[in-house]
């Protein structure tokens, strides 16, 4: 089970990049939901779930682009709001569990037709 200093701290780098997103000037990013994130024990690293449900494949690349390139601003807003000493390295990723909780829903909403039946 995870402590609640790192649930905290998770709580809080989701919220800061959250605000660096909507202050950044490309649209695509202001547009985007982070769905959560995990920092490694030492704050080295953490990795960052977006949701991606409504994204093709050619605007998911733009998108990390996009991402990639915002980093160190992201990075740099991040340690201004927080007062941390150091501010982990980011890795986004698509939040498949979205679409998995998605298509576990349409298979019991079948099921669930189908036993009325």
């Amino acid at each position: 089970m995870e402590n609640i200093h790192a649930k905290r701290l998770d709580a809080g780098l989701l919220e800061y990049l959250q605000e660096a997103l909507s202050a950044l000037g490309d649209p695509r990013l202001h547009a985007l939901t982070l769905t959560r994130a995990h920092c490694s024990k030492g704050k080295y690293h953490a990795h960052i779930y977006l949701d991606g449900r409504f994204l093709d494949a050619q605007e998911r690349s733009a998108i990390f682009k996009a991402l990639k390139k915002a980093t160190p601003l992201l990075r740099a807003h991040v340690l201004q709001v927080s007062g941390w000493f150091k501010c982990p390295q980011l890795s986004f990723h698509l939040d498949e569990s979205l679409e998995q909780e998605a298509r576990l829903e349409s298979l019991f909403a079948t099921i669930a037709k189908e036993s009325k039946c």
